[in-house]
Formats: structure tokens, sequence, C-alpha cells
């Protein structure tokens, strides 16, 4: 119990944590941009064969 307490406040020290803490904020913000950009994507795709459809429809 001793060894884990003494790597949590080695690991609390250093600068791995901030860094980690960076890169995970930025993963989070690219997963944001490539679903807002797929969400988008999907309604256009959507949309546009909705539109075929309707015209092969007539």
């Amino acid at each position: 119990m001793r060894q884990l307490l003494n790597s949590v406040k080695k690991f609390l020290k250093s600068d791995d944590g901030p860094t980690s803490v960076e890169y995970c904020v930025m993963m989070a913000f690219i997963f944001l941009v490539c679903f807002a950009a797929i969400v988008g994507l999907g309604a256009t795709t959507h949309e546009l064969y909705s539109d075929s459809l309707t015209e092969i429809e007539k």
C-alpha cells in the first residue's frame, strides 16, 4: 500500500500528469470535431438519397 501511495505522489509531482491531461483534452476536442463532421455529412447524404428517391418515384 505504501508503494502505491509513493507511486501516486511521484506521478503527481512529475510533469506527466498535466501533460496527460492536455493530451486528453486535445483528444476530446478532435473527437468532437470528427463527430460533428460525421453528423453533418450524414445529414447531407440522407437528404441526397431522399431527393434521389423522390425523383425516381415520379
